[in-house]
């Protein structure tokens, strides 16, 4: 029987390329200072999904909350063979928490409608707090399945799940609708396919037109810059290649939930560590020269 599954991704800054500028004075990201990337969890989650499509049927849809550069991840999982993809975005839901997250995401999975699966990431190397997949699952009334290894059977309406459980591993069996996160070690994921890129390479969603527009026509009105997205909307549309694009109010959000104003986890102080020393200092593999090399950390206060 076919299966319909909705996969929550998320395109976050890369963190293996951090700079100075990587914070803001209030403690949130300035995501506008780093390169971004596919979170990897998040990845294989898709590739989960996609083999249960391909061995089974039905559908996979793919929503990811961000800005409009978060449209980048899109088009990968679009290249990928996702068959529906949807971006969530809305100043409104800006420094949302875990908990603002998972309810937004939850928001827009009752919106999307029915689903057998929800897959999401273990966790999104920028938080590292792998909150939210299990809040969504909570908001969503369903059972949730967490550190998935390996989706080792799916048979009509139950699911056998191979699931990490630190020192080895477990298999738990769960009725559908669930959501699951996925490990990292979970599936090798496809490359993208020549041919859906191909097609879907100009794929975009409308706040990258409505960017174009504003940067070529600085003077236009608002009623003409609207013209002129509709203008170019249309031909895309007409070829499949105009993404889903929803706010807060498409997917009817209260917003004492969303952002700031729903987010209980406040950062009280960021603190800054600067590597000042230059150059190495080489220790000899000796008793003395270990003894050294332990008195300059304690020096340094690295140790004690």
């Amino acid at each position: 029987m076919p299966y319909d599954s909705i996969v929550c991704i998320k395109q976050v800054p890369d963190t293996a390329n951090v700079t100075a500028d990587a914070m803001k004075a209030d403690g949130t990201v300035n995501r506008a200072a780093l390169p971004t990337i596919f979170n990897p969890d998040d990845l294989r989650a898709l590739e989960i999904a996609l083999q249960v499509r391909d061995q089974h049927g039905g559908t996979v849809t793919v929503i990811s909350m961000g800005p409009p550069k978060a449209a980048d991840a899109l088009r990968e999982c679009l290249y990928r063979g996702a068959d529906r993809v949807v971006l969530l975005t809305d100043r409104r839901a800006a420094a949302s928490d875990t908990l603002a997250t998972s309810y937004i995401l939850a928001r827009a999975i009752k919106t999307v409608g029915r689903y057998d699966f929800v897959f999401c990431g273990r966790q999104a190397i920028d938080g590292d707090t792998a909150q939210v997949g299990p809040q969504c699952a909570e908001k969503l009334g369903i059972p949730q399945v967490t550190y998935l290894e390996k989706l080792v059977e799916l048979r009509d309406r139950t699911a056998r799940i191979r699931r990490n459980v630190g020192n080895g591993w477990e298999i738990v069996e769960v009725g559908l609708p669930v959501l699951v996160t996925v490990l990292d070690t979970a599936a090798e994921p496809r490359p993208p396919a020549a041919r859906r890129v191909m097609k879907y390479k100009r794929a975009v969603v409308r706040a990258e037109l409505e960017a174009a527009v504003k940067a070529e026509q600085p003077g236009a009105t608002a009623a003409e810059m609207e013209a002129e997205v509709e203008r170019r909307a249309e031909p895309l549309r007409a070829r499949g290649l105009m993404i889903e694009q929803w706010n807060l109010d498409d997917i009817k959000a209260d917003l004492s939930w969303c952002g700031l104003a729903g987010s209980p986890t406040k950062v009280h102080r960021v603190q800054a560590i600067v590597l000042t020393k230059q150059g190495y200092t080489e220790i000899p593999a000796t008793e003395d020269g270990v003894r050294r090399l332990v008195r300059e950390l304690v020096v340094d206060h690295t140790l004690g």
